[in-house]
C-alpha cells in the first residue's frame, strides 16, 4: 500500500520534503531557551540533513512500478529532475526568506539583497552561481540515490546458483 503512488505525486513529495529542510534551516536558534540549546540543535541539525538526503530515496520508493521493472529510463531522469525542482524550491525560499547556514539564517530575503548596494547586496551572478552550485550537488546526490534505491528494491543482490538439481535462488 505504501508504494502505490505516480511519478507526478512522488516528486511533488520529494520537493515538499526538501523544501520542509530549508524552512527549517531559516529557524533561528535565539526562539529556544538557551538551556534547551544542547539539546534542540543536534536535533535540527539531524532532521534538516534527513529532511536534505531523504527525497529522492522516498520518491523512488513510491513510485509504482512493473513486476520486472527495477531501472527505466523514467527513473533514470528522476534523479535530474528532483533535483531541478528542488534547487528551484531552494531558489524561492533563499529569494523569499533568505538563506541560511549551520545556525540559521544569514541574511534577509535574496530579493532585497540582489537589489541593494552596499555590503550586503548580492549580485545576480553570484546568486545563479550559488544555485548552480547547489544543482549540481544535487543532481549527482540525487541521481546516485535514486539508482541506488531502485536497484535495491528490485533486488539486485539476488542471484541464481550454477546449474544443477539443487539450484538456489539467494
Amino acid at each position: 500500500m505504501f508504494r502505490k503512488t505516480t511519478m507526478r505525486r512522488a516528486i511533488a513529495e520529494a520537493i515538499v520534503i526538501y523544501s520542509a529542510g530549508q524552512l527549517l534551516a531559516m529557524v533561528p536558534p535565539n526562539v529556544w531557551p538557551g538551556l534547551l540549546d544542547p539539546v534542540v540543535l543536534p536535533v535540527t541539525w539531524t532532521l534538516r540533513l534527513a529532511l536534505t538526503i531523504l527525497p529522492p530515496v522516498w520518491a523512488a520508493m513510491r513510485v509504482v512500478s512493473t513486476r520486472r521493472e527495477k531501472m527505466s529510463r523514467r527513473f533514470w531522469w528522476l534523479g535530474p529532475q528532483l533535483a531541478l525542482y528542488c534547487t528551484m524550491a531552494g531558489a524561492l525560499v533563499a529569494l523569499m526568506v533568505g538563506e541560511s547556514n549551520a545556525f540559521g539564517p544569514t541574511s534577509g530575503p535574496d530579493i532585497s539583497r540582489l537589489f541593494s548596494s552596499g555590503h550586503n547586496a548580492l549580485s545576480p551572478l553570484s546568486f545563479f552561481t550559488g544555485q548552480l552550485v547547489t544543482f549540481s550537488l544535487l543532481l549527482i546526490y540525487f541521481t546516485i540515490a535514486v539508482v541506488c534505491t531502485r536497484l535495491a528494491n528490485g533486488g539486485f543482490l539476488r542471484f541464481t546458483m550454477p546449474a544443477g538439481k539443487g539450484r538456489v535462488t539467494l
